[in-house]
């Protein structure tokens, strides 16, 4: 056995020889085209970097979307003999009618189109109504686990936009996601127009399971109540969320804070944070008791566009959404989940009774002297793998009974 090792070692050492060439993958472009394209022929020595080379050539020849090259031995007794073996891939083809009777069919290459997938949009947002439009994507653009989409968008929010989102699984950052566009919204509370541009990059990282850290950057104009405002913004944020399904989660956490830092053409710089925190403990059956703090503040004034809202689903029922704005926001809430149907199937739906309670006021203001608002009610809600609905019917002290609806529907 030793001795027949040697030999084939010796007889490996003799220049390598293309024996045969192997074509597979190819429908448009005929075996000898590859060959020839690839620069190979049977009896040509085979060097180290053949297989690099013909890789290389195919290539450069840009009729193929992917090409590879396999070395195998030709014969067990004689090493020297190589057999190369060419894979490419052409992409889509199409069978073409010649009109000829010795060859009636010709096989053609596709050409390539933008390969542009199409997704609707339907989303109803409370206090600002039904929004509706398509969203276009095509996957791969800069490479794989990214994707460029097209918001197009109108009704409650009119919106048009170019988004690229790119996962990098060895970086430093494993997810950056950059956007532009514009769009135009009715402030619920002003009841005007807010027109945004908008240029924003960001990059995110878990650092351990459930914890993520994020920047972003970004540059916008705001036109509304018939003022423009430009600012640069740059920012950070950590969320820990333990929660498994983030539309019925049981003893779970989510918390995040955020800080953002806004230089103003014309009024200087402002800092804003926000704090929310969230927690759901499971009680007796698949009973679920949820509670929420959110506070979202600025160190001075904000212009109209940018003070938070008060009010609707988001964060106090029973109160239009945009019933009030200031520059610091606070917001409490309590809610006893019950689910009606089993956690092993596909739809989920249940009901809940809630309790939320909230501010927003001016910077200069204290959080002492304000009086919460506060609103009490129940909610029907329907969950689903495209669909999300949530149906609250809420009484507001000293104000009256609202019937609050959100939902997406998602593809």
């Amino acid at each position: 056995m030793i001795l027949a090792a040697l030999l084939w070692l010796a007889l490996a050492r003799q220049t390598e020889t293309i024996a045969a060439i192997q074509v597979h993958g190819n429908t448009a472009t005929s075996d000898e085209e590859v060959r020839r394209l690839a620069g190979v022929a049977v009896g040509m020595p085979f060097a180290a970097e053949t297989v690099g080379d013909v890789v290389a050539r195919l290539q450069a020849s840009q009729k193929f979307q992917h090409v590879d090259a396999l070395k195998r031995f030709a014969s067990i007794v004689d090493p020297s003999q190589i057999l190369l073996i060419i894979v490419v891939d052409e992409g889509a083809v199409r069978i073409v009618r010649t009109g000829d009777p010795n060859n009636p069919y010709r096989v053609e290459r596709t050409h390539r189109r933008l390969n542009l997938m199409m997704m609707p949009v339907i989303s109803h947002e409370d206090g600002y109504g039904l929004t509706y439009g398509v969203r276009l994507a095509r996957p791969d653009v800069a490479g794989a686990n990214s994707r460029l989409t097209f918001p197009l968008t109108w009704g409650g929010e009119k919106r048009v936009g170019v988004e690229l989102e790119k996962a990098i699984p060895r970086g430093p950052i494993d997810r950056l996601t950059s956007s532009v566009s514009i769009s135009r919204k009715t402030n619920p509370f002003f009841e005007a127009d807010d027109d945004r541009t908008n240029v924003s990059v960001r990059g995110e990282r878990e650092i351990v399971h459930g914890l993520r850290a994020g920047a972003m950057t970004e540059w916008q104009r705001d036109t509304f109540l018939g003022a423009s405002d430009t600012f640069a913004g740059a920012g950070g944020d950590v969320t820990v969320d333990t929660r498994i399904d983030p539309w019925l989660p049981r003893n779970a956490v989510y918390a995040r804070a955020g800080w953002e830092h806004l230089a103003f053409d014309s009024r200087g710089g402002v800092n804003v944070t926000e704090l929310d925190g969230r927690g759901y403990l499971g009680l007796i059956g698949q009973t679920v008791l949820a509670v929420r703090g959110l506070r979202r503040d600025a160190d001075r004034p904000l212009p109209p566009a940018l003070q938070p809202l008060l009010g609707g689903l988001t964060n106090l029922r029973g109160f239009r959404a945009g019933t009030a704005a200031g520059d610091t926001l606070v917001a409490t809430s309590a809610e006893l989940i019950v689910p009606l149907t089993s956690p092993v199937e596909i739809g989920k739906m249940g009901v809940s009774a809630f309790v939320d309670a909230g501010a927003a006021y001016a910077k200069g203001e204290r959080f002492a002297d304000q009086t919460l608002k506060r609103g009490y009610g129940g909610s029907i809600w329907f969950s689903a793998a495209f669909l999300r609905l949530n149906i609250a019917v809420a009484h507001g002290r000293g104000a009256t009974t609202r019937v609050h609806v959100g939902g997406t529907l998602s593809f």
